[in-house]
């Protein structure tokens, strides 16, 4: 009498509790498995593969433990009334160099200053000039790189890099909300199921940084005209309450009101980088 739960093929037993399975079965549900892997690492966008978010803000960002500093609580939203600026032609807190570096047709600009070199908490600020005058219009708690900052920033070195950036191109999981930059909607931005559940939304709405790559396309294009080894996919995104890969988080209040305000024809700008930098 063959015992309950057992199933002979060509001489060799498969048990599964009660069930019978042939080994061509057991063979296809594997083959399964290892479809369904794969297709959470490829997204269907032109054929990008989704390893591209991975070299920029994806890969082990989710797994930093929270910062719980004081900075990354505080409330987002429009900006308080701000002290009197020494100069108002200026961003404040902006030294001479990266001021320098701000283009004379920028009258939007978005500010990320970084609590410190090593330190993944961050404010980003929206300015807007009107006349000669900059005036801070929101203030946002965010994260920056999880290592902090750096002024050469190379693929995996898990630091934003601090400069002057345009921003041209926008993207994300979900439709845009009223975006006048140019806005791919596509389930490609979706990241890897096997990442932290927190990080499910990280894409939902995203800002491409013109940071090692070609202006006019998606922030999902993999192209790096510098070459692999400085990274890409540098992105303004929605934050998960940690440190990223080298990207800039923020809330999806500020994420919704960056892109209802950003507009090409006033070519704005990311000036980024810790305190220091900032202000040397």
């Amino acid at each position: 009498m063959r015992k309950r739960g057992a199933g002979r093929t060509g001489g060799r037993t498969v048990t599964r509790g009660t069930a019978t399975r042939r080994p061509q079965d057991v063979a296809a549900a594997r083959a399964r498995a290892r479809a369904k892997a794969k297709a959470a690492l490829v997204a269907a966008a032109g054929g990008t593969v989704l390893a591209v978010l991975l070299s920029g803000c994806g890969g082990d960002a989710g797994q930093d433990k929270p910062s719980g500093s004081a900075e990354g609580r505080h409330a987002s939203g429009p900006s308080p009334q701000a002290d009197p600026a020494k100069n108002p032609t200026r961003i404040p807190r902006v030294g001479d160099r990266l001021q320098a570096k701000i283009p004379d047709e920028s009258t939007q600009v978005v500010a990320v200053e970084g609590k410190g070199k090593n330190s993944p908490d961050a404010t980003v600020r929206l300015y807007t000039r009107q006349g000669g005058a900059w005036h801070e219009e929101h203030r946002w708690a965010a994260h920056n790189g999880k290592r902090g900052w750096t002024h050469d920033h190379h693929q995996g070195d898990k630091r934003s890099p601090v400069g002057v950036f345009s921003l041209s191109d926008a993207g994300g999981v979900l439709p845009e909300p009223d975006a006048k930059l140019p806005y791919a909607h596509t389930a490609a931005f979706t990241p890897p199921s096997y990442w932290p559940k927190k990080t499910r939304h990280d894409f939902d709405h995203v800002i491409a940084i013109d940071y090692n790559r070609v202006k006019g396309t998606s922030p999902l294009d993999p192209t790096r005209p510098q070459g692999q080894a400085k990274g890409g996919s540098i992105w303004l995104h929605m934050d998960h309450g940690s440190g990223t890969s080298g990207c800039v988080s923020l809330s999806k209040a500020g994420m919704e009101t960056l892109l209802r305000t950003l507009d090409p024809k006033k070519h704005p700008v990311v000036v980024m980088g810790d305190s220091a930098s900032l202000r040397h």
